[in-house]
């Protein structure tokens, strides 16, 4: 039933344990394919069919790692030792004042006091949690773990790499450790290794829109962070205004999402410091207040402090009940990722517009969860007959075959609130206009002598017309 929405798949972690601390993100054995799905034979044959993009978690490794259970036992004798940051190997011990200055996605230190075999007890740094531990990626045995990994997903046909959390890779005394000069130049270094074994990279930050322009400007591709928060914004005042003003300057090298297995990024559209957001500061707390009023709450439970998150800077909920589970406003949400500069990627929730799973997040207590909700097949047979369903595999793949959108982009001059978008390419053409007043958007498809109309509206995608010239 997926047939021609797809050329490729994000297979979210799929390594030895998927169950663990982060739900995959912290594996013991990075190199190993949870036996309860399969080998690599199986990840091998995937990618025949697709092109798959696999997970470089760059920035940790798990507690319970061989490697780790090495130093635990051998202390600095272990091969392994230099492997682990520690916080003495960047900040000494006497200077708290410079923690404060860490960038971290979670209250506190980002360091835990673990204690070795021997009695000895170090801070170690742990970025993300107590289970995951960080990478000196800057020491030779760092570097030949990531190379051991990036060898190993190129043996079996893996084709793309989402560096995950590599903004955080490398530290400086007297810097936030965030996307520092070195740390350009490190994931340019790793693109550049993974390129040489055919492998693309796509760097997964989460920052201040011009910090996400210049990551863009020097690495292979990003995602576009900003762009679900603002489309959201734009449905809910009415005034796409925002957008068209990141859609001027945003990364055309990105992949476009408005929902993944995380959050919806806040940080990527507020401001930070003295620099100015993509919103403003008041209009950032009204989209988080618009979030929550439109999920009943549920995403207010989820979110923050509220539950065990590791990013504080996200709103946890299905895109879908963002929009108040309004078929329309989803489908024009759609649409307009679909048009925007990038190569679109639909989160299987977001797929069946999935409601929010607040069972989950109380069994669980992981505030993330909320939009992982685990389908049964008799589940995805359902929401495959609803409406909105298969009207976004409608708009899924006119966006997949339409010759326009390997064209050039424009957006049109409009009222703040309409919203134009078009492509070109010689004789084809693809256009979307969105009335955000009457909810209506119309697409207009132009190739091979042919011209195809479609209407969202009522919660549907309806083709009103075909001819032929």
């Amino acid at each position: 039933p997926l047939a021609g929405l797809f050329d490729g798949v994000h297979a979210l972690p799929f390594f030895h344990p998927i169950d663990g601390a982060d739900a995959g993100f912290d594996p013991t054995d990075h190199c190993e394919v949870d036996a309860r799905l399969g080998g690599w034979p199986d990840v091998a044959q995937f990618a025949r069919d697709f092109r798959v993009m696999a997970d470089l978690i760059v920035n940790h490794i798990s507690a319970d790692s061989a490697q780790f259970n090495d130093v635990r036992k051998n202390g600095a004798q272990s091969e392994y030792w230099p492997m682990f940051l520690r916080r003495t190997d960047v900040i000494p011990q006497d200077a708290d004042d410079e923690v404060a200055q860490i960038y971290r996605p979670r209250p506190g230190a980002p360091f835990s006091r673990l204690q070795l075999d021997n009695g000895q007890v170090f801070d170690f740094w742990t970025t993300f949690s107590e289970s995951q531990l960080d990478i000196n990626v800057e020491t030779s045995v760092g570097r030949d773990y990531l190379s051991g990994i990036l060898n190993r997903f190129s043996s079996n046909g893996i084709r793309e790499i989402r560096l995950d959390a590599a903004g955080y890779a490398i530290k400086r005394r007297g810097t936030n450790c965030f996307m520092l000069p070195e740390t350009f130049e490190f994931i340019g270094d790793l693109s550049q290794q993974a390129d040489s074994l055919g492998m693309r990279t796509l760097v997964e930050i989460h920052s201040h829109f011009e910090t996400q322009l210049a990551i863009a400007s020097r690495v292979g591709r990003v995602y576009d962070f900003a762009l679900p928060p603002l489309v959201l914004h734009t449905m809910y005042t009415g005034d796409a205004d925002a957008l068209r003003r990141w859609l001027a300057i945003s990364p055309r090298n990105c992949v476009t999402v408005l929902d993944t297995h995380d959050g919806i990024g806040i940080l990527d559209i507020a401001g930070y410091g003295e620099r100015a957001g993509l919103l403003e500061d008041e209009q950032v707390e009204q989209l988080v207040e618009n979030i929550h009023n439109r999920t009943n709450g549920g995403s207010r439970r989820a979110s923050g402090n509220a539950a065990s998150n590791l990013d504080i800077y996200q709103v946890n909920s299905t895109y879908y009940d963002a929009l108040g589970r309004d078929d329309t406003q989803y489908l024009i949400a759609r649409a307009i990722q679909f048009f925007v500069p990038g190569e679109p990627q639909v989160y299987y929730v977001g797929l069946l517009a999935g409601h929010n799973d607040l069972e989950l997040v109380e069994r669980t207590g992981v505030g993330r969860d909320i939009n992982r909700r685990v389908y049964r097949a008799e589940d995805i047979d359902h929401a495959l007959k609803r409406p909105v369903v298969r009207s976004l595999m409608v708009l899924m793949r006119l966006r997949r075959f339409a010759q326009a959108f390997d064209g050039d982009f424009q957006i049109g001059a409009t009222s703040a609130d309409w919203l134009a978008l078009s492509w070109t390419r010689g004789d084809s053409s693809a256009q979307l206009t969105v009335d955000l007043v009457a909810m209506r958007a119309d697409i207009k498809i132009e190739q091979a002598n042919a011209c195809q109309r479609f209407v969202i509206r009522d919660g549907r995608v309806s083709e009103v017309n075909t001819q032929a010239d």
